[in-house]
This record gives structure tokens, C-alpha cells and sequence, in this order.
């Protein structure tokens, strides 16, 4: 039985749209693999080694979300994957070579058809069941309360905290309405929303979250966050503190953002950028069209929380170019 084929049968697909459906996977290196392996356990991912590489996993769902490897070099952004249908493959690779395709990542398993973004990040589209939500994610069910009982638990008996999937994935770029177009002309993304050219944030169009990728200008390209989708604010208020027990001391949150409504907490990893635990964000659903605006940068980041860090913006992952 042709598995792939009856899961895209069974997804919503917009009729009047040619774009992928997913972010299948984002790939990035690191120089070593055992902090990366502290760090995304601790987390509370399915992390499992192979090798020189590690594959990044949630509890509940079969799908690998990421994959780490080592190179003995800072962290960097190696690629990302996105998922099609398969009628949709072929009028997308015709796109792609019109583009202006490349050869498969090294480090990739050489499948589907490749490009590069402007900023040079390579681009896998493979066909590929959607892993993407079809509906609105919904809350994670708490347990029953007796009558005369306390909800909450006691600190030392709180639960882990176990996120249910990739939700996407921030990019630093130097030109984002340039990082903007390519994704709505190439991949078929559309715009959610944006605050000028400071940042960008893009769904699939046969229904998406509020946003799968999004960027943020600074003078070079690089990966800001990933962000994993858990089922309530007790989970994000509960990684948190278990994130800083365990050494990660640096976050931001527990806050909401304004631009998709989720609920957030983001924690700094070990190379100096974010994983974020995220919940209740916006969807889009596959037959509705969402009324992207550009909004003004005070009301384009967070309605609440503590003050931003002051190097949350900063990317440390490739050199900014010094002007000439």
C-alpha cells in the first residue's frame, strides 16, 4: 500500500494553490554533539544518536523534526527540508528549475529537487506525507481534580514536560522582503504578517499554523529559534523552570506574542541561540484567507511578558560582513 499517497488523499489541499504543505525537517551543525544531546533531552525531545548526528524526535508523534551534526565548527544552519504532495512535486521542480536548482546537501539524503535561498541556504522539497496541522492544535487534557484536592502538583512530583512536535522555525536573513518573495514565489508560502523589513512570518496554504517559517533581519543569514508546540501554559511554565534547574539559566518569557497569539517561553542553548516552548498559536485553516497587514514594531513582538534580553536578537552564528 502506497502510505504517502493515501495520507496526502486524506489532507486538505487547496484547489487554486501550488506550494508545499510542511517544514519537514531543518538541519544544522554544532561542534560537538554531547552538549546538543544534554541540551534537547533536557528539553524534553526524543533525542537519538547516530553516529556523528543526532535526530530530534517528539514523544508522541513518529516524525524526525531535526538533525544535528557535528563538524568541530560553530553551529550553523545546514538546511531545511519541505514537504509537497505528490501532484504537486513535479509543476514545483518545473518552478525550481526555471530558479535554478542545485545538488543535494552532503550531509542530506540526496532525495527530492534542491535550491538555494537568496541568502544561500540550501532547500530540499521532497514529497512527503503532511506533518504539518491540518486543524487547530488543541489543548492537552489535564487530569481530573477530585473534590477537596489541590490541581496543582507538588514541585518535586511535576511532570516533564514532553513537546508534541516542531511548530517552525525563525531565520535571520540580511533582506527580508528578498527572503519574502522567494518563499511566496518559489515554495508557494504566503505572508501571515510582518513589521516592515524588520520581520516576516509565512503559512503553508493547505492549512497551516499562523506561521511554519519566519524572518528577521540582521547583517547575515543563520538560525534564530526553533520552536516546539506543547499543550498548555503550565507545560511552558514547567519547561522553564525545569530548563533552569537543569543550567540553562538564560530565557525569555513566560510572555505572549502578538503576531500568531501564542504563549511562549524561550530558552538560550548552548551556542547562544533559542529553542522556544510554544502553545495556542494562530491557524489558518485551508480554506480561509488570512488578512495579512505590516504592522508597526510596537505591536509586532509581544503584548506581555519581562523585558527582552538584550542579545535575543543577536546572531551569532556567522560573522556580520564588515562594510568595506
Amino acid at each position: 500500500m502506497d502510505t504517502k499517497a493515501d495520507t496526502s488523499a486524506r489532507s486538505p489541499r487547496r484547489p487554486d494553490a501550488l506550494g508545499v504543505h510542511s517544514l519537514d525537517r531543518f538541519v544544522f551543525s554544532v561542534p560537538e554533539l554531547g552538549a546538543a544531546e544534554r541540551f534537547y533531552e533536557a528539553f524534553g525531545l526524543d533525542v537519538r544518536r547516530d553516529g556523528n548526528r543526532l535526530d530530534l524526535y517528539a514523544h508522541s508523534h513518529p516524525h524526525c523534526w531535526g538533525s544535528v551534526h557535528a563538524n568541530g565548527q560553530p553551529k550553523r544552519l545546514q538546511y531545511l527540508c519541505f514537504g509537497a504532495y505528490e501532484e504537486d512535486f513535479d509543476p514545483l521542480a518545473r518552478r525550481i528549475r526555471a530558479y535554478g536548482s542545485c545538488a543535494p546537501h552532503p550531509l542530506s539524503d540526496g532525495k527530492g529537487i534542491w535550491l538555494r535561498d537568496p541568502d544561500g541556504t540550501p532547500v530540499q522539497v521532497v514529497v512527503a506525507p503532511k506533518v504539518s496541522p491540518s486543524v487547530k492544535a488543541q489543548p492537552g487534557l489535564a487530569p481530573p481534580v477530585a473534590a477537596g484536592k489541590g490541581a496543582a502538583p507538588s514541585r518535586s512530583a511535576a511532570p516533564r514536560v514532553k513537546p508534541r512536535r516542531l511548530a517552525h522555525v525563525l531565520l535571520f536573513t540580511p533582506d527580508v522582503p528578498r527572503l519574502l518573495a522567494f518563499y511566496t514565489d518559489v515554495l508557494g508560502l504566503r505572508l501571515s504578517d510582518r513589521s516592515g523589513d524588520i520581520i516576516a512570518f509565512m503559512h503553508a496554504p493547505h492549512g497551516s499554523e499562523h506561521h511554519l517559517v519566519a524572518f528577521a533581519k540582521s547583517g547575515a543569514p543563520g538560525l534564530h529559534h526553533s520552536s516546539w508546540d506543547v499543550g498548555s501554559i503550565d507545560d511552558i511554565g514547567l519547561g522553564a523552570e525545569y530548563m533552569r534547574a537543569q543550567g540553562y539559566a538564560r530565557g525569555w518569557g513566560v510572555g505572549r506574542h502578538v503576531l500568531g497569539s501564542n504563549y511562549f517561553y524561550y530558552v538560550q542553548d548552548p551556542w547562544e541561540s533559542w529553542t522556544e516552548y510554544s502553545f495556542d498559536i494562530d491557524f489558518v485553516p485551508v480554506d480561509v484567507d488570512w488578512p495579512a497587514a505590516d504592522h508597526p514594531a510596537e505591536d509586532s513582538f509581544y503584548v506581555w511578558g519581562p523585558s527582552v534580553p538584550d542579545d535575543f536578537v543577536i546572531n551569532r552564528e556567522q560573522p556580520i560582513p564588515v562594510p568595506a
